[in-house]
């Protein structure tokens, strides 16, 4: 079985399909919960604004794979890099070279933009995406703890 896995920029009208990739990404992170993106919230995000971009993994005509990522800066590198927030692929889709394709895509856009690393969060109890991430050579930041704050909290820091 030698398939030709494509890939594509999201559109403006690939708004829907984004919303399902994060919903299904939510489903398998036991998050669904969580998510309160709605349509208008992504296109003006990521379209409107181009705070985020999309690349899909394309196989058999259909969209069976996301990425969303945007810059950050390093200032010891004195570069911008890349961060890709969520990967995701349908799991009926899963082994056959999709998720890979798009880390490498990821990596191919990095260089051409001249960008200094790729990374990425995964959590803790995901074995399976530890695994493939380091079977590509990814490096785990065990030196580094996430912090973060939203809602009121995020609300009270700024006053």
């Amino acid at each position: 079985m030698n398939e030709q896995i494509t890939f594509r920029c999201a559109q403006r009208t690939d708004v829907s399909l984004i919303l399902n990739f994060i919903r299904g990404l939510a489903d398998y992170e036991h998050m669904s919960d969580q998510v309160v993106a709605n349509e208008a919230l992504l296109e003006e995000w990521i379209f409107d604004k181009q705070k985020a971009e999309v690349i899909f993994a394309v196989l058999d005509g259909r969209e069976v794979g996301f990425a969303l990522f945007f810059h950050n800066f390093s200032t010891f590198l004195g570069r911008a890099g890349i961060y890709l927030e969520d990967l995701f692929v349908l799991p009926e889709y899963r082994g056959r070279g999709c998720g890979k394709g798009l880390l490498k895509k990821l990596a191919a856009i990095a260089i051409e933009r001249g960008c200094g690393r790729l990374e990425w969060s995964c959590l803790d109890w995901n074995q399976p995406s530890i695994d493939f991430y380091l079977s590509l050579g990814a490096v785990q930041m065990s030196d580094w703890t996430g912090y973060r704050v939203t809602g009121e909290t995020l609300e009270r820091l700024a006053l």
